[in-house]
């Protein structure tokens, strides 16, 4: 009376275990890859191989700008350290991966 009748329900249909199904399983994973690679991992490493070439370039006199902002020019160039000069006879030495900017020619003198 206050219960209503429970029938049996037709049998489940068979899973689908084609290719397609499968790939339509993964292809929003291989999407967001595919973005997240042309939004974030390829502009950095366009950025870093920039940043590695100009570090490469660095000569005596060039115009630099440090990670700290400091701006000066390039006195002495070694491996890993690079001593800038930012005032008259004032150099000091900073690890060549702390340069961030390479400054055009006389921008210190504007200044």
């Amino acid at each position: 009376m206050f219960i209503s009748n429970a029938y049996a329900q037709a049998a489940p249909a068979a899973a689908d275990t084609s290719l397609m199904g499968n790939m339509s399983t993964f292809l929003p994973l291989i999407l967001m890859f595919v973005v997240m690679y042309f939004l974030m991992i390829r502009p950095q490493q366009k950025r870093a191989k920039e940043q590695k070439s100009m570090m490469d370039a660095l000569a005596k006199g060039d115009e630099v700008v440090t990670a700290g902002g400091i701006l000066g020019k390039v006195v002495k160039v070694s491996d890993s350290y690079v001593t800038i000069d930012i005032a008259a006879n004032t150099p000091i030495v900073v690890q060549k991966s702390s340069i961030t900017t390479l400054l055009p020619k006389d921008t210190l003198k504007s200044l």
